[in-house]
């Protein structure tokens, strides 16, 4: 398992060049849930990509947890949308999957209809996504998924960005037979500034990961983060 998740590790630090951003974040779940999350990794990286294309686009985002000890987890999700016509409705596909200590993600394959709306100004966008969802080694494999994404850039110059998903899934678990996880975003854009230069796209901000009956946890927990983004050109 250790080896996997270093080649998983090496795979995706190469893919990053090409990738749009990368992120790193400070998790403060530990000190806030110190009975709950002890152990909890504090520092995530996060890379993400998002293309289109003349037939839809992809998007991909690699989450790694680390400790002292080194990478503990690599998580990962991919999907596309096709789209053929002009229309603000698409074909979506996913996966989702990765690798933890002593345990490994379940396979999980989506398929389902997009609903996407992007202002005239490139400022706002939110996404809809109804999916069925195949959960690979349940008991109960055949579930459903909702999918909210968002960002919206505001402020002076757009010196700012809110931006994240929400996902509602049905899978059986300990406590229960639905998940939600959420996590948004807050950004400022430091390139925005006048006094910065407009290709040093350094962001500061902050995540806050809402989840209920997540990860094996009972109930709602919310965690925030400290974190650095950089994007590429």
């Amino acid at each position: 398992m250790k080896r996997s998740v270093l080649l998983l590790f090496f795979i995706f630090v190469a893919m990053a060049a090409k990738t749009q951003n990368i992120q790193l974040h400070y998790d403060l779940g530990s000190h806030l849930y110190d009975k709950d999350l002890k152990g909890r990794p504090q520092l995530t990286s996060t890379v993400e990509m998002f293309k289109t294309d003349k037939w839809g686009s992809t998007f991909f985002f690699v989450d790694m947890d680390y400790t002292g000890d080194g990478i503990t987890s690599a998580y990962w999700e991919i999907s596309r949308e096709l789209q053929f016509w002009e229309s603000p409705f698409s074909v979506h596909v996913e996966y989702n999957g990765g690798l933890a200590k002593g345990f490994s993600f379940s396979n999980a394959y989506l398929g389902g209809v997009t609903y996407s709306y992007l202002s005239p100004d490139f400022s706002r966008n939110i996404t809809f996504t109804p999916s069925y969802k195949y959960i690979h080694g349940l008991s109960s494999p055949h579930n459903f998924q909702l999918t909210a994404t968002w960002f919206i850039h505001f402020g002076a110059n757009k010196v700012c960005t809110f931006s994240g998903f929400a996902d509602w899934w049905r899978e059986k678990n300990p406590h229960g037979d639905f998940i939600f996880l959420a996590e948004p975003q807050f950004w400022v854009n430091l390139n925005k500034f006048k006094c910065i230069d407009d290709k040093f796209n350094l962001s500061i901000g902050s995540e806050v990961e809402l989840s209920h009956h997540f990860g094996g946890l009972k109930g709602f927990y919310a965690i925030p983060t400290l974190a650095i983004k950089w994007a590429f050109d």
